[in-house]
């Protein structure tokens, strides 16, 4: 999958200064400064090009609405480089056709398609399938909170495809994508391949190997967690309208981060779902040991201020197992309306000691061996008594159906909020 360097400037060459530069989606004004010449070469009429609710400046709120998207210009290019990272052809006027039409490119679809086709079989067909009728009260609310996700955005679509908003954290860094017309020929074909490679094993297994993850996601130009969720997005069918570099002030409020160079504490994609629905997705760059994370920290302020969602764990690392991990633990218990979660995610134990309602699904036979430590007699008993529920897909470490285990976890009306 490699392309000449002669080669590689014809093509840049033809996409010129209608290539969307991810990184320099910034405040209104400087947004127009520098791309108000795009707007007629590539958008005559107004039906691709929107504005920001509101011009958000240092510490003002970003969305001072729950409704108020903030949508920068130019959505076409925006979603058109989302699906270029994806391997998919143009929805609309094709920004990249010179790039799509080259070795490299037809390469990467082609890797793409094939996960996509197996990863539909394995598990996005199944989980489409059960979800309705095991998550219906919980696929309902309007907020998603994934804890310990890193960029996996495809499962948290596929578990509750309603969630309008989707909040996913992790350790790996969030990095504006670099413009597209300033990459050699080796930076792009590289950035292709280790696209490749950082979803392979979430695509077949469900879970990122996250010391390889995080090596993939330094290793090209097309570095962090973005082009990932970038890729999941487009191919489940989302359509991309917005990016933006943001953090979290003191009182958990995001606003946008000036400047578009370097990493930043997070990320908010504006989107609109298969359905046509407004979708917002933010990952932020999260600590969630009891060190990095403060039951009354600006994190936990934002998760809160979205009601009490739903919780997805997966492939956690049974972190929370440890005892350096009791805020975000004892917040998931406290807080939310229900959680979905592989056995590493809240300790079985601990939720029976607070009143939860648990339903088991699979047929859990114990841990793999390099978290022996974190191995669950009592939940191990009560698959043997017969109270888990058949599940025709695998998910989290124990990837194998025959093995797998999920559990679904209700607040009960005799709750405990407080250990």
């Amino acid at each position: 999958m490699r392309l000449s360097l002669p080669s590689f400037v014809k093509i840049l060459a033809a996409v010129g200064t209608t290539a969307v530069l991810l990184s320099s989606c910034q405040l209104p004004a400087e947004f127009k400064q520098r791309f108000s010449r795009f707007t007629a070469a590539v958008s005559p009429t107004q039906a691709n090009t929107v504005r920001r609710a509101e011009a958000a400046t240092g510490s003002r709120t970003l969305f001072p609405a729950s409704t108020a998207f903030n949508v920068p210009g130019q959505a076409a290019l925006v979603d058109d480089s989302a699906r270029l990272l994806a391997g998919l052809p143009a929805s609309g006027s094709d920004h990249f056709a010179v790039v799509r039409g080259s070795t490299p490119w037809q390469t990467h679809r082609a890797s793409l398609d094939k996960m996509w086709k197996e990863f539909e079989v394995r598990h996005g067909g199944p989980i489409r399938g059960w979800a309705p009728g095991h998550l219906g009260d919980l696929r309902g609310s309007s907020s998603l909170f994934y804890p310990f996700s890193g960029p996996d955005f495809l499962f948290a679509q596929e578990f509750f495809p309603h969630s309008d908003t989707v909040v996913l954290c992790g350790l790996e860094p969030c990095e504006p994508l670099p413009p597209l017309q300033q990459l050699t020929a080796d930076e792009m074909v590289g950035g292709l391949d280790g696209l490749v490679t950082s979803i392979n094993t979430a695509m077949q297994f469900s879970f990122f190997i996250t010391k390889d993850m995080r090596r993939d996601l330094v290793s090209t130009r097309f570095r962090g967690v973005l082009p990932v969720i970038l890729t999941f997005m487009a191919r489940s069918g989302h359509t991309v309208e917005s990016i933006d570099l943001v953090r979290l002030d003191g009182n958990g409020q995001p606003v946008l981060v000036s400047g578009s160079g370097g990493s930043a504490p997070g990320a908010m994609i504006r989107a609109r779902g298969p359905g046509g629905g407004l979708k917002r997705v933010l990952y932020f760059r999260q600590d969630l040991s009891d060190s990095g994370l403060s039951p009354g920290g600006p994190f936990l302020k934002f998760v809160s201020s979205l009601g009490r969602p739903p919780a997805f764990l997966k492939s956690a690392s049974y972190l929370m197992h440890e005892s350096g991990f009791a805020n975000i633990r004892n917040y998931l218990l406290s807080h939310c309306r229900g959680i979905v979660q592989c056995p590493s995610g809240v300790p079985y134990r601990d939720l029976l000691a607070r009143g939860w309602n648990v339903q088991l699904y699979g047929n859990y036979q114990g841990t793999l061996d390099m978290f022996a430590s974190h191995h669950q007699p009592d939940l191990i008993e009560a698959y043997q008594q017969g109270k888990a529920q058949p599940l025709d897909f695998g998910i989290g470490y124990m990837f194998q159906p025959e093995r797998t285990c999920l559990m679904v976890a209700r607040r009960g009306a005799g709750s405990v909020s407080q250990r």
